[in-house]
């Protein structure tokens, strides 16, 4: 089987930036995105989970996106400026996809 390689970029943000994130992928001509809900987990500021919380202020969620090279190189340029100001992580992995041409 025929194998293209992509670019998967995996980004966590606060759900609050959803809207901010998906129109910025939107106008750098992301064809297609996941977006998962994230349960929980730990990082700078320790750990922390959904579980429990009052509202909705605290959740985050994970984009996952499959695209080009070139354009991994924008997003991740784009989008670091958003996780900058803002809770995130954000990162580039290699990877074969069969449909290359979908990405």
């Amino acid at each position: 089987m025929q194998t293209v390689h992509r670019k998967r970029i995996e980004i966590v943000v606060e759900a609050t930036q959803r809207r901010r994130l998906t129109r910025l992928l939107d106008e750098l001509g992301v064809t297609g995105y996941t977006i998962l809900p994230v349960m929980g987990g730990r990082g700078d500021s320790g750990e922390w989970s959904r579980e429990g919380q009052v509202s909705a202020a605290g959740e985050k969620i994970m984009l996952v996106c499959i695209t080009s090279a070139e354009r991994a190189d924008a997003v991740t340029t784009a989008v670091h400026e958003l996780v900058a100001v803002a809770t995130g992580v954000i990162s580039v992995a290699d990877v074969q996809v069969v449909r290359g041409d979908k990405f």
